[in-house]
C-alpha cells in the first residue's frame, strides 16, 4: 500500500488528503490545532478552482454549496463607476462564493479512510537521497512513502527545504466578515450585486452569498488599508473601520454598521518573496512536496490563493495516481514541480500588479491607476479572463 502523510488540515491539506485517499494512498493527515475547523469567512471559487474541485472528487457538493458570484464592477468612494458592471461569460466560465463553513464541511466529507491526527505539531522534516522521507514534532516520526507540505506560510517542511523563501509583509492589513443574512442590510438596484471600491490606498469589496451560505445567506465583505496588522481589540478594529470608511457610498457603511466585532476576522497580509526555488524534493522512494501558502502563499487581491491550493491537489493526485513508490514517485515529485513553478509564478506576478494598484495613493498615481483597470485581468470581480480561465486539471 502506497503510504502518504499531509502535513496540515487547512483548504489545501484537506484537498490533497482527499484526492491522494480516492487514487488508492493510505493517507495520515496532521493538523496542529486539537480539531479541524474553518474561519467564519467565505471564499470566491474562480473557474479554475473549480475545475480542480471537480476533478479531486466529482462527487462533491461544490454545486450545492456555492452560488453565483455576480459582476459588480468597481467604483470610486464616492460611487462613481471606474469600470461598470458587464454580465458574466457562458455558463461554464461563471466564478462562486461559498462560505468557508460549507467548504471545508465538503471536504472533510470527501476524505473517506483518510486518518486525522489533531494536536501534531510538526517541527522537523528528514529528506534527501537515500532516505525515506518523514516528518516529526520532536516525540513522534511520521514516515511514508509521500510527504504533502500543506501547512501555510510559516510552514517548517519548507523553511528546512527551501530556506531561500521567506515570509514577509505586503504592506497591508485585511479584515473579513459575514454579516448572517437575518442581520444584513437589504441591497437593491447596483448594490445586490456587490462589487469592489478602490479608494486611496483602501479597498472594499462586498459580496452577496445568496440563500445557500452555511444555510443563512448573508454578505461577505473584505477591506483593506495600506500598513501594518492592527493591535487593538476586534471591536476598536471595528470602530477605525467605520471611520476610514466614513462617507463612502452604500452599501459600504450600511455593512460596516451592520458588523459585529465576533463578526470581524482580522489578517495579516503576507507574501513569500522569493518563491522557493522548487516545489517538488525527491527523497528515497518519493519524496516531499509543497502545495498551497507553503508553496507561493501571496495577498488575496486576485482571489486566486485557494484556487491555486486545489490546483496543487488536484495536479499532484494525477501525476501520483498510478506512480509506485521508487523512480515512479520520484520523477512524479519533479513532475509536479516542473508543473506547478511556472504557474504559480505567472499568478503571483500579477498578484503583485495588482497589489500596486490597490496601494496607489496621491493624484497622479490614482489617475495613473484608473486608467489601468480596465486593462489589469483577471480581477476579483470582474470579467473571468486569462489565469483565471486557462487552467484544466492535467490528464
Amino acid at each position: 500500500m502506497r503510504t502518504a502523510v499531509v502535513v496540515g488540515a487547512g483548504m489545501a491539506g484537506l484537498a490533497a488528503a482527499g484526492g491522494l485517499a480516492r487514487s488508492g494512498w493510505q493517507v495520515t493527515l496532521l493538523e496542529r490545532g486539537e480539531r479541524v475547523s474553518a474561519s467564519p469567512t467565505a471564499l470566491v471559487l474562480w473557474p479554475n478552482g473549480l475545475r480542480a474541485l471537480n476533478s479531486l472528487d466529482p462527487d462533491g457538493a461544490w454545486s450545492a454549496i456555492a452560488a453565483p458570484l455576480p459582476d459588480g464592477g468597481v467604483r470610486r468612494p464616492d460611487g462613481q463607476w471606474l469600470v461598470p458592471p458587464r454580465g458574466r461569460p457562458g455558463s461554464g466560465a461563471a466564478p462562486a462564493v461559498a462560505h468557508l463553513e460549507d467548504l471545508y464541511d465538503a471536504l472533510v466529507a470527501g476524505l473517506g479512510e483518510v486518518e486525522i491526527r489533531t494536536g501534531v505539531a510538526v517541527s522537523a522534516v528528514r529528506c534527501g537521497p537515500g532516505r525515506r522521507p518523514a516528518v516529526s514534532d520532536g516525540r513522534t516520526e511520521y514516515e511514508a512513502d509521500l510527504i504533502v507540505a500543506a501547512d501555510g506560510i510559516d510552514s517548517p517542511v519548507r523553511r528546512a527545504l527551501a530556506p531561500e523563501a521567506a515570509a514577509v509583509g505586503s504592506g497591508f492589513a485585511a479584515w473579513q466578515a459575514v454579516i448572517p443574512g437575518f442581520r444584513a442590510p437589504r441591497l437593491t438596484g447596483d448594490d445586490a450585486c456587490g462589487g469592489e471600491t478602490l479608494g486611496a490606498g483602501y479597498r472594499f469589496v462586498a459580496i452577496p452569498l445568496g440563500e445557500r451560505a452555511a444555510g443563512r445567506g448573508g454578505v461577505y465583505w473584505v477591506a483593506t488599508a495600506a500598513g501594518a496588522a492592527r493591535p487593538e481589540s476586534p471591536s476598536t478594529q471595528l470602530a477605525l473601520l467605520r471611520r476610514w470608511f466614513a462617507g463612502w457610498h452604500p452599501p459600504v457603511g450600511e455593512l460596516l454598521a451592520a458588523t459585529r466585532p465576533e463578526d470581524l476576522v482580522p489578517q495579516e497580509v503576507r507574501e513569500l518573496r522569493p518563491l522557493p526555488r522548487a516545489y517538488g524534493f525527491p527523497s528515497g522512494p518519493g519524496g516531499v512536496v509543497l502545495i498551497g501558502d507553503a508553496a507561493h502563499a501571496m495577498p488575496h487581491h486576485l482571489g486566486q490563493g485557494a484556487c491555486l491550493a486545489f490546483e496543487d491537489a488536484a495536479t499532484l493526485r494525477s501525476l501520483t495516481a498510478e506512480a509506485a513508490p521508487g523512480p515512479e514517485l520520484t520523477a512524479a515529485v519533479e513532475a509536479y514541480s516542473r508543473a506547478r513553478r511556472p504557474r504559480t509564478n505567472s499568478v503571483v506576478r500579477q498578484t503583485r500588479r495588482m497589489s500596486a494598484v490597490v496601494q496607489a495613493r496621491g493624484r497622479l498615481a490614482l489617475r495613473a491607476r484608473d486608467a489601468a483597470l480596465n486593462s489589469l485581468r483577471p480581477r476579483l470581480l470582474g470579467h473571468v479572463h486569462g489565469l483565471a480561465a486557462d487552467w484544466a486539471p492535467p490528464e
